[in-house]
Order: C-alpha cells, then sequence, then structure tokens
C-alpha cells in the first residue's frame, strides 16, 4: 500500500470516526461560521452538516446566550487554552431534546462542553472546537440524589404532626438567635405557649380530636409568623417561637394577636365545635442570662405564671426582677 493510500484511508477512518461518535462535535473559525458539525450534532438538531457549513452559529441558533459564549470562546483564541463548560455551571448550551429512557423525564440534554484551541500548520490559532456530552443520566441521578438529601435533611428537622420545626432543631435557632444577641446585642424574645386544658380535649373527644386541634393551631402560627421568625413545636401541646428583632413589648402585641386569632376561631371535628384558648409567656434576651438554656427557663416560667392566672392570657417575665409582669 503506497503512502497515499494509507494516508487516505487514515482520513477516512478519522472521519468516519468523527461522523458517528457519540458525542457532538463543532469546529468554528475566527468568525463562528461552522466549519464541522457531525452527527451527532446533525441527529439532534435536525440540521445538516451540508446545509450549515459556512453559517454563523450565533444567527443559526439564536436562543444561544451569545455575549456569555462570546466571552468564553474568546479567552480560548486569546489564551490558547481550553476551557470547560458544566451542566452545573449551565444546564445545556444547544437545546436539544433529551431521548435518553433512564432519564426520559428531563425535558432537555444536559451538557458539558469542552472548548478546545485549533492551530493551524503555522501555529496560529484559526479555529476552535466545541466538543458537546451528553451527561443526562448523570446529571439526573445527581439531581434526584441532591433532591432526596434535601428532603431527609427537611424530615429530620420537622415535626410530623405539625410540620414546625421539630424539638431539636428549633433549640439549634434559639441557640443560633442567643449567640446573635450576645455578638451584636440584637433584641430577641421567646415565646413559650401552650394549649389549655389539652387533657380535657383528649378525654371529651379523642386524641384524634386533639392532634386535629395541635394541627389547627400550627395552621394559625404560620400564618402569624415573619420569614425572620422560628417556630416549633417543643413538645406534646407546647409550642415555641423565636421572634428575631423583636423586644418583649413588641412580642406581647404578637402573643395577643396570635392568642386572640386562636380564642376567636372554631375547629369543627367530627360535627362538633371545638373551642380553644392557649396560655403564654415570653421572654427577652438580657445581660444577666448566661446561656441560652436560662432564657428558655425564664419564658417557661411566664408560661407557668399565665397558667396560673386563669389561662388565656399573656405574662412576660422580667428579668431584672425575675418575676413576671
Amino acid at each position: 500500500m503506497s503512502y497515499d493510500q494509507s494516508a487516505m484511508n487514515e482520513l477516512h477512518w478519522l472521519i468516519d470516526m468523527v461522523q458517528t461518535i457519540e458525542v457532538g462535535l463543532v469546529v468554528l473559525d475566527r468568525n463562528y461560521d461552522i466549519q464541522l458539525w457531525n452527527g451527532f450534532m446533525e441527529n439532534h438538531s435536525g440540521v445538516s452538516p451540508n446545509s450549515i457549513k459556512g453559517c454563523n452559529l450565533f444567527e443559526q441558533f439564536d436562543y444561544l446566550p451569545a455575549t456569555w459564549l462570546k466571552q468564553k470562546m474568546e479567552s480560548v483564541f486569546l489564551l490558547k487554552n481550553r476551557a470547560f463548560i458544566s451542566w452545573e455551571q449551565r444546564p445545556y448550551v444547544f437545546k436539544f431534546k433529551n431521548y435518553r429512557p433512564i432519564t426520559g423525564r428531563a425535558d432537555f440534554m444536559y451538557q458539558n462542553v469542552t472548548l478546545l484551541p485549533l492551530s493551524s500548520l503555522t501555529g496560529q490559532i484559526t479555529h476552535i472546537s466545541l466538543i458537546i456530552y451528553d451527561v443526562s443520566d448523570v446529571a439526573i441521578n445527581k439531581l434526584q440524589l441532591k433532591a432526596a438529601n434535601e428532603r431527609l435533611e427537611h424530615l429530620s428537622q420537622t415535626d410530623g404532626l405539625t410540620q414546625l420545626h421539630n424539638r431539636r432543631h428549633w433549640q439549634l435557632c434559639m441557640q443560633r438567635e442567643f449567640d446573635r444577641h450576645t455578638r451584636y446585642g440584637d433584641k430577641t424574645s421567646l415565646v413559650m405557649f401552650d394549649i389549655d386544658h389539652f387533657k380535657k380535649i383528649n378525654d371529651n373527644f379523642g386524641h384524634l380530636a386533639g392532634d386535629k386541634v395541635i394541627q389547627h393551631i400550627s395552621h394559625l402560627l404560620k400564618q402569624s409568623l415573619r420569614e425572620t421568625d422560628c417556630a416549633g413545636r417543643y413538645g406534646g401541646e407546647e409550642f415555641s417561637v423565636v421572634l428575631a428583632n423583636t423586644c418583649a413589648e413588641d412580642a406581647l402585641h404578637f402573643a395577643n394577636r396570635l392568642r386572640e386569632k386562636i380564642e376567636k376561631s372554631e375547629l369543627i371535628f367530627e360535627g362538633k365545635p371545638i373551642k380553644v384558648t392557649v396560655s403564654m409567656g415570653i421572654s427577652d434576651i438580657n445581660d444577666q442570662l448566661e446561656n441560652s438554656g436560662q432564657w428558655l427557663a425564664c419564658a417557661d416560667q411566664a408560661l407557668y405564671t399565665a397558667k396560673q392566672s386563669g389561662r388565656n392570657n399573656c405574662t412576660i417575665y422580667d428579668v431584672e426582677t425575675g418575676s413576671e409582669t
């Protein structure tokens, strides 16, 4: 076999590989005109190599992020270094549909893209190559795993009955706000409350009714919260709220509004109305408090006083005097 025949065979093989390989190959000149468009690109775009050769990439595909992508390409031309675009940075460059059976739920093909500088025989960078990889399977699996982990994290922080923070996570919120006060002096108040005569509700209507009452009050509580507030089910029929950037007097207004809303509301269970009230204890942070446990104890003491005072009321704990007001 002559040298010319051998070279022609190698060229034939290379062209065949370029056209059949399961990655997209695009070659652009300095003006972003298309010089090569392989079979992968034809199959997914529906545009044949013959019809697109010599056409400007950005005129043919006006959805491409032209400014961003040209900036990437220019750096490859100027620095003579390859660049990489991850699907996590941008899910896709070319808007191709996803036909993979495993990840059929994805509307588009997730892609990794490598940009390579191509030099002439003189060593000058005259063209750039885009290599497009279909990474839909990897991307979908990673996204599903991330979603599952986020769901598990949410479940680990959430009380199943009320969908409020569970006790453990709420205590972390409380500690964080206490530390913030220690560092910056931010005003923060703690509200503890529980359902008055909850045992009677269980005895008269059953435990399922008791659960419905807890859910009902949780719903009213969530309606009353700001984004910066942190509410949790402390245990049983007891609830807790950390009110960020709130003094005790403002916390009292919050508590009374919520208490009145609960008192005026009515829950119907199996055709029977159930009326409930709550008692509330409030404590803000004073420099005399050494830790969040003492802060919690003050709010709890105020709650105890509210119940001893006839229930269905709110009490502020005075840290200075050690008494309730």
